[in-house]
């Protein structure tokens, strides 16, 4: 009885397992199927397999549309976004974690409250911060944007981070004469490694999916970044589907690839931030 019990037990949990798989994993393929479809495949049968490799959809976002421009703009404002926040974010976070002074806890809180903002709230003082300083239509403009929306998620994590590396390794540091920039940048920085990876990694790949803003703050094609571009092919009275999915897969794909070789790093700040916050 017990046998049959525990195998059950497993099979439900395997069920479960493949079905989150299923339903996380079928909507990119899917996507990445009708990339390779023509338009009168995707209509007449959405979820039927293709009847032939048709990559004329990548060939004509590579030669005769300006791929290359709005993946730049978007490996560059996702990239520098980043490095920038992990910077700053990385500095704050540590001083939080491992000093105390008046006020801290507030500051903090002031930091982790923006999450509790909506997103649209924000966007009219946005625009005209941006129009007001001259930004828009830049990418140093939307920069700015993507490295103040990455900031509480960041110093949330990176702040738990510090704080699980033992206070006995900076303290032997400073007995040893390094001062205060030594100790962050040589000791505990390269302690911090998984939480930098992990708050680095959605840094970057929800600056390289925002839509929103990059519409928004943007408007000449040489400004555009990749999601924008899956957005160019349809018309009020025309769908280019094919050129859609297409767009969308290759805006996917380097998260993906991004994802699975820090994936360990991911995991291991996750699971130490929940056991130490």
């Amino acid at each position: 009885m017990k046998l049959i019990i525990r195998i059950l037990g497993k099979t439900g949990v395997y069920s479960l397992l493949i079905f989150v798989v299923l339903i996380s994993v079928f909507p990119v393929l899917w996507v990445m199927l009708s990339s390779i479809k023509t338009n009168a495949e995707i209509l007449s049968g959405p979820f039927v397999l293709p009847s032939s490799l048709n990559l004329s959809a990548y060939e004509y976002l590579f030669y005769r549309y300006d791929f290359m421009s709005f993946f730049s703009n978007s490996f560059i404002v996702a990239g520098v976004s980043t490095l920038l926040g992990l910077a700053v974010f990385a500095a704050a976070a540590y001083v939080i974690a491992r000093f105390s002074f008046p006020g801290k806890n507030l500051i903090f809180s002031l930091f982790i409250i923006t999450l509790l903002v909506p997103g649209h709230a924000r966007v009219q003082p946005i625009f005209s911060l941006i129009l007001n300083w001259g930004l828009y239509d830049t990418l140093t403009g939307l920069t700015m944007v993507y490295l103040s929306a990455g900031m509480a998620v960041s110093i949330f994590i990176l702040k738990n981070t510090f704080m699980g590396i033992p206070k006995e390794v900076s303290e032997a540091a400073t007995v040893d004469g390094a001062g205060f920039i030594r100790v962050f940048w040589s000791v505990c920085l390269p302690m911090a490694r998984n939480g930098l990876v992990t708050a680095g990694i959605l840094m970057f790949l929800s600056s390289w999916n925002e839509f929103y803003y990059a519409s928004l703050l943007t408007s000449s094609p040489s400004k555009r970044t990749l999601p924008v571009l899956t957005t160019l092919f349809n018309t009020q009275f025309s769908y280019d589907y094919t050129k859609t999915f297409a767009a969308l897969t290759l805006l996917i794909i380097p998260g993906i690839v991004i994802y699975a070789l820090a994936q360990e790093q991911v995991q291991k700040s996750l699971a130490s931030g929940a056991v130490k916050g």
